[in-house]
């Protein structure tokens, strides 16, 4: 089979590549293309020369096409490639990572959960390879993992570690051709909002606007006229026209923050609205149709909220066809480091800074509880960058309830084992294998039969690690 202008290789603006490294490239791309594999080649600017065909169909067609040129930051996300990712940083390092998670996306397409692997091109092994290219990009389908890897994942504006977590991205990436309902329910500051955006930006409605409403934040009167509208002369002070929420998100997606204080009186206008998809302004009879989809959330549990009668059983069922529930930060503590690495690196980038954790203050923060979760986090993160006197952001440099709390109880045990990184995240101290196994037996309620299943290893082997490092329940 001859080489066709589908399958050769792009050259950047009017620099054609060469006719071997045409062949060879073409080679590689039919090998790797046979096994589910898209790669890119990039330069020294990080932006794209090769772009093999198989992205076409992951993305759509003549996408392999136009990427030739842009910045893999435009498809894989500016957290990772952005001038201070660490992915970039990585590779200009001249180091090799495996495994890491992130939304590929190219305007208007739908998004992909991918894994990735970044290596520099090493040009004395081959005498065949353009020297313009310095990197390549390695991607497989995330959904071909069985297990979680130790790696962070990027899904929109989401990093975590976590198998918790991670199972929500994988279950957001399976909602991208849905507009069903979703309720997401979880602790104050867990990232509730975060993940109903990445619900909204992976859906059909990702081109639609997201507006959200905290239900808890007003009074029933005034919420009503936020969330329909209303017409002149409606109330006292209604001296024009005011299109509600519901309008404003049509063709996207309306959040609804809190909604378990929501008014009786306006659960039951809601509940219409879900069943009609219909609904009138304030003070006015004319009906409008309801274009938005719906993604609620709340801190409390809505089950407890039917019982005692706050919440109507027939809404609840209306919003919780897809439930999502985000766990707590202390319940996913292999999550902290990548989220303090990624919330530093967005304060310091802001003030064109540059700071590090030190392995002092990261174990500070490993043993915190977390009760304001990972909104809590970024506050520190934010406070820590404002009073560092150096690069390096030292005890000292945290707040006065994290440098004197007592550390989570079932982390006293961990504290005899060097609180290490997985190999994969090499951006500051990391948690080692004590931290994740503590981790994971958070997360099932220390049962070992659950937690071993889910490490992949036998009961026995786990009882085994948890004594050779000391980990032992606390209560």
């Amino acid at each position: 089979m001859g080489l066709t202008s589908e399958t050769m290789c792009i050259p950047v603006a009017d620099q054609p590549l060469s006719s071997d490294t045409q062949i060879a490239l073409y080679g590689v791309t039919r090998v790797l293309a046979s096994v589910g594999r898209a790669f890119f080649c990039l330069d020294s600017d990080f932006r794209i020369v090769h772009a093999s065909y198989l992205l076409d169909d992951l993305m759509g067609s003549g996408i392999s096409r136009a990427l030739v040129g842009r910045g893999i930051e435009e498809l894989l996300g500016a957290d990772l490639f952005g001038s201070r990712g660490p992915l970039r940083e990585a590779l200009l390092e001249g180091q090799r990572r495996e495994g890491w998670r992130a939304t590929l996306q190219f305007k208007d397409t739908a998004s992909r959960l991918v894994s990735i692997t970044a290596a520099p091109v090493a040009h004395e092994a081959s005498n065949i390879c353009d020297p313009r290219m310095r990197y390549v990009v390695l991607l497989r389908p995330a959904e071909e993992d069985q297990m979680c890897s130790n790696s962070p994942a990027f899904y929109s504006d989401a990093i975590a570690c976590s198998p918790a977590m991670q199972r929500i991205f994988r279950l957001v990436e399976t909602l991208q051709h849905s507009e069903a309902a979703a309720l997401i329910s979880g602790e104050s500051g867990t990232g509730k909002e975060v993940v109903a955006r990445a619900i909204h930006q992976s859906s059909p409605r990702s081109n639609g606007p997201f507006i959200g409403v905290n239900c808890g934040a007003l009074p029933a009167d005034l919420l009503e006229s936020e969330l329909f509208g209303h017409v002149r002369g409606a109330f006292t002070g209604a001296v024009r026209d005011r299109v509600g929420r519901f309008e404003l998100a049509s063709h996207g997606t309306l959040f609804l923050d809190e909604i378990g204080d929501l008014h009786p009186q306006l659960q039951v206008k809601l509940l219409r609205v879900l069943q009609e998809r219909q609904f009138e302004r304030v003070g006015e009879s004319v009906t409008r149709a309801a274009r938005a989809r719906i993604i609620a959330a709340t801190n409390v549990d809505l089950r407890i909220a039917l019982r005692q009668g706050r919440l109507r059983e027939d809404l609840y069922y209306r919003l919780c066809v897809v439930p999502i529930e985000v766990p707590p930060l202390r319940q996913r503590r292999e999550d902290i480091h990548p989220l303090a690495v990624h919330l530093l690196n967005r304060v310091t980038s802001q003030h064109g800074l540059v700071r590090r954790i030190s392995p002092q203050a990261m174990r500070l923060l490993l043993e915190y509880s977390w009760p304001g979760n990972v909104r809590e986090l970024a506050n520190v993160m934010e406070y820590a960058v404002a009073v560092a006197k150096i690069e390096t952001i030292l005890p000292e440099d945290l707040p006065e309830e994290i440098r004197l709390s007592t550390p989570a109880p079932r982390l006293l045990a961990a504290e005899r084992t060097n609180l290490a990184p997985p190999a994969s995240y090499q951006h500051g101290p990391q948690p080692a294998e004590a931290e994740r196994l503590v981790a994971v037996l958070e997360a099932h309620h220390w049962n070992r039969s659950q937690a071993a299943k889910v490490l992949g290893l036998s009961r026995t082997t786990l009882w085994r690690k948890m004594r050779e490092l000391y980990i032992t329940e606390h209560p």
